[in-house]
C-alpha cells in the first residue's frame, strides 16, 4: 500500500511540476547531457547537377526584388523538420541572378559570404564597394554591412551563399534593414577598393591600425588560393613540411587585422587533395558544409558513401566521422561553426582514435 501511495504522490508531484512549468532534471538528464553529441541534422548530399536546373527554373519564374529580396534556394537538411537550414547553426543556399538583374541592397545581423563555383559577371556592392565575383573567389558580407548585387555579364550566374542565420535566430539577435531600391554604384571595376588597400600579404596600411572583428578584405581571389595550395604540395615533393597529411594541402581564410578567422562566426577553408590521395578519418564537435570546387572523389561520412562531382555539397553533423578520397585532383571549399565552439571552449575533435579537447 505504501508503494502505491508513493507512486500516486509522485505522480501528483510531477503534475504539479507541469502546472508550474517545471521539469525535474532526473527525468531529463539523458536528453540534456548525452554521452556524446546526438545531432538532429543528417549527413546529406546535394548534387550540383540537380541544384542548378532548379535554380534556372526559379530564374524563369521568380522575380528578384523587394519582399523575397534574393532568389536564393536554401539547403534544407531532412533531419531538421522542414526548417531551411543546412545544419542547426549554418545556412547554405544557391543564389541565382539573371543577366541585367539587380538584387536590392539590405543589411542584417547575420554574417555572410559568397563562394563562386562557376561563372562571372556579377558585382556584389558591399558598403558601397563594388566587388567582382568570379569562379573560385570567396566574397565576404560581414554583419550589418550594406550589400546588393548587380549582373553586368552576358550569362546568368549561380553561387553558394553561407550565413549564420540559424545561430543568430537561436540567440534572438537578428536585425534587418532595407536599403535603397536599387544599387547606387553599378560600376564594374576589375578590383575592389578593399583589395586595393588590404590584398597585400604582410603589409598593413598605417591608416588602419585598429583591429576589426570582421576582415576588411572583402574578396579572397582564386588565383592566390590556388597558388597557396600548389605551393604546399610542391614543398611536400621537396620533402619540406607544408601539408596537413600526405597529398593534402589546406588554407584558412583569415582577417588581416587579427590573424583570426575572416568572419567571427563562420570559419572558411579551402582544401586540395592530389589524385588518389585521401584524408584521415576525423570528427569534430560542431557542424560543417563542404562544396566541391573542382574534381571528383568520394566522401565517407558517418556510414554513408557519397560520390562527389563539381559543385556538389554535403552537410557534416556534429561529431560525424568524415574522410575524403580523391579520384582526380579534388579542390574542396568548406565553412563551419568550429570557431564559435572554440570561443566557448566546447571544441573537441577525434582523429586516429584519440580525442583531444
Amino acid at each position: 500500500m505504501t508503494d502505491v501511495m508513493d507512486d500516486a504522490a509522485l505522480q501528483r508531484l510531477y503534475d504539479d511540476f507541469a502546472a508550474a512549468n517545471l521539469k525535474p532534471l532526473w527525468t531529463e538528464i539523458s536528453n540534456l547531457m548525452p554521452e556524446f553529441p546526438e545531432p538532429e541534422a543528417q549527413p546529406w548530399h546535394w548534387a550540383w547537377g540537380d541544384l542548378l536546373p532548379l535554380a534556372e527554373r526559379a530564374g524563369d519564374l521568380v522575380p528578384v526584388g523587394r519582399g523575397g529580396e534574393r532568389r536564393a534556394i536554401a539547403l534544407a537538411n531532412p533531419g531538421l523538420h522542414g526548417r531551411p537550414f543546412a545544419t542547426p547553426t549554418l545556412w547554405a543556399a544557391i543564389q541565382y541572378l539573371g543577366v541585367g538583374e539587380v538584387a536590392p541592397a539590405h543589411r542584417h545581423s547575420q554574417g555572410a559570404f559568397r563562394f563562386v563555383v562557376q561563372g562571372e559577371g556579377v558585382w556584389t556592392v558591399v558598403n558601397g564597394d563594388p566587388v567582382p565575383m568570379r569562379a573560385g573567389d570567396l566574397l565576404l558580407t560581414p554583419s550589418m554591412y550594406w550589400h546588393g548585387h548587380h549582373h553586368a555579364g552576358d550569362r546568368a550566374m549561380a553561387w553558394l551563399d553561407g550565413l549564420d542565420i540559424p545561430l543568430v535566430q537561436k540567440l534572438d539577435a537578428g536585425f534587418f534593414q532595407y536599403g535603397d531600391d536599387g544599387i547606387e554604384d553599378k560600376s564594374t571595376p576589375e578590383r575592389s577598393r578593399s583589395e586595393r588597400l588590404w590584398a597585400h600579404a604582410g603589409r598593413r596600411p598605417l591608416s588602419a591600425l585598429a583591429d576589426s572583428p570582421n576582415s576588411p578584405l572583402l574578396a579572397y581571389r582564386w588565383a592566390e588560393t590556388d597558388a597557396s595550395l600548389a605551393a604546399q604540395l610542391e614543398l611536400e615533393d621537396e620533402d619540406e613540411p607544408g601539408v596537413c597529411e600526405p597529398g593534402h594541402a589546406a588554407i584558412r581564410f583569415t582577417n588581416p587585422t587579427t590573424g583570426g578567422d575572416a568572419l567571427p562566426t563562420i570559419r572558411t577553408e579551402m582544401h586540395r587533395l592530389r589524385a588518389g590521395a585521401s584524408t584521415g578519418t576525423r570528427r569534430v564537435a560542431g557542424s560543417a558544409v563542404w562544396q566541391v570546387f573542382r574534381g571528383t572523389g568520394t566522401a565517407h561520412l558517418a556510414g554513408h558513401r557519397f560520390q562527389l562531382a563539381e559543385g556538389d555539397l554535403i552537410t557534416v553533423p556534429s561529431w560525424a566521422p568524415l574522410r575524403f578520397e580523391a579520384g582526380t585532383q579534388l579542390d574542396l571549399f568548406t565553412f563551419n561553426d568550429h570557431r564559435i565552439l572554440e570561443v566557448l571552449y566546447l571544441n573537441r575533435q577525434e582523429s586516429a582514435g584519440t580525442a583531444r579537447p
